[in-house]
């Protein structure tokens, strides 16, 4: 059952597209360079105590080995940030950008391997020049916004184009200044002081199904179509890269061929983004309840499939959803993926496995049929009233209405 108690924080990111002066762009990039200096410094020192404690005593490398004092300590973000503040009193460049600032990319280094640990994600890697694209200011001053302008610590007004209103009574958390192929923007993280209880059950319910026929299948029988923006402009991305290649390394001539490649990167994820964002308002304003598939997104990558499935983007939609369902207070919830397609959502009996070939799911016990997403998506539905403790009334035209489970009705 679902939890009706817990309580969380509101919090929401604004992005705003800044219009720093040439001076102000001067500082943005000198201060990108110094956070990517202190990251790779702070990299190699943990890299280098790493090594000096990879072999035995007795099975040093013949050639070299890192030898580093048995009682040292292994380097993490409270000691690096001590050695932080001793570089900064004999470095100028490092004392010329704000003490937080440098903080945050050694807590960025320190998430990597927490990340790595964890996660099973692969070793951090050195930054090369151009790598570091963004860098955070954790605090704030007292009315860090006037006039469509932010107050940066240690650098000043900088104006921002205000293409959304500043909500009231919200407090200004932190700023992530990014650099992008079109130019510069500032990630505004605001908090309020209330707290929003979860969306619960409620009204009528609906599975989605992701494929790459069709982007979204509804279990209401709506097809959705799959975008496929960077198939679209692979072409285009292919010469441009072309292009770069046959440039000297280190000319302008590369850099602004550099610069194409990136602007066409851009534009394949805003259209990718935009197109997301219009769905899920899309379903949202549809019905109170939407369930999806809890896919392996790794594994599916690494399939014969696994570029359209990158190109698709399910991982990054699904995050959207998410976002637009909590905002327009609908329920969300990820359900088991596991033979969606191998069930006849009107008879709920197993009918096997199914080609990728085959589009039309037909039942051979009820004669039910359908899309084959469709089925699909009318399991992810059953799945999801089931996991909310609820038991399906009807499935008429893929519309599932929900009743609470009783003695007599229990939950697939």
């Amino acid at each position: 059952m679902i939890n009706q108690e817990v309580m969380q924080v509101f919090t929401l990111t604004y992005e705003f597209k800044l219009k720093p002066t040439s001076a102000q762009i001067a500082i943005f990039e000198e201060w990108l360079e110094q956070c990517r200096r202190v990251y790779n410094y702070g990299l190699a020192e943990r890299k280098d105590w790493f090594k000096s404690r990879s072999c035995q005593v007795n099975a040093c490398s013949i050639q070299s080995e890192y030898i580093i004092p048995a009682d040292t300590k292994r380097p993490n973000y409270a000691s690096q940030c001590k050695g932080l503040t001793e570089a900064r009193a004999k470095i100028p460049a490092l004392n010329a950008v704000q003490v937080h600032v440098l903080q945050q990319t050694l807590k960025r280094l320190e998430q990597a391997f927490v990340s790595m640990w964890e996660q099973g994600h692969g070793f951090p890697r050195f930054k090369k020049v151009g790598a570091m694209r963004s860098f955070v200011f954790p605090q704030m001053g007292v009315n860090p916004i006037q006039n469509s302008a932010v107050k940066l610590p240690k650098i000043g007004w900088v104006k921002f184009r205000q293409s959304r209103s500043i909500p009231d009574g919200a407090i200004l958390k932190q700023v992530r200044i990014v650099r992008r192929a079109s130019g510069w923007f500032a990630m505004l993280a605001w908090q309020w002081d209330v707290e929003v209880p979860d969306v619960m059950p409620h009204g009528e319910a609906i599975g989605v199904d992701v494929g790459i026929s069709h982007f979204v299948a509804v279990s209401n029988g709506k097809l959705f179509p799959n975008p496929r923006p960077f198939k679209k402009l692979e072409r285009k991305l292919r010469l441009l890269h072309h292009r770069v290649s046959r440039k000297v390394k280190g000319s302008n001539n590369r850099r602004l061929a550099q610069v194409k490649v990136s602007k066409l990167h851009e534009r394949i994820a805003n259209t990718r983004k935009n197109y997301y964002w219009l769905l899920a308002h899309n379903l949202c304003d549809w019905v109170g309840m939407i369930f999806v598939e809890d896919l392996n997104l790794k594994g599916l990558a690494r399939g014969f499939l696994g570029k359209h499935c990158l190109d698709a983007g399910w991982g990054q939609f699904f995050q959207i959803l998410e976002q637009c369902c909590r905002k327009r207070g609908v329920f969300f919830l990820k359900v088991d993926s596991k033979k969606t397609s191998q069930i006849c959502p009107n008879c709920l009996v197993e009918t096997g496995k199914k080609k990728l070939f085959e589009r039309i799911h037909s039942c051979e016990h009820c004669g039910y049929t359908t899309d084959r997403d469709v089925a699909a998506a009318q399991i992810v539905c059953i799945r999801g009233l089931a996991a909310v403790g609820h038991t399906v009334k009807m499935l008429s035209e893929g519309k599932a209405v929900a009743l609470p489970v009783t003695k007599e009705s229990s939950p697939l």
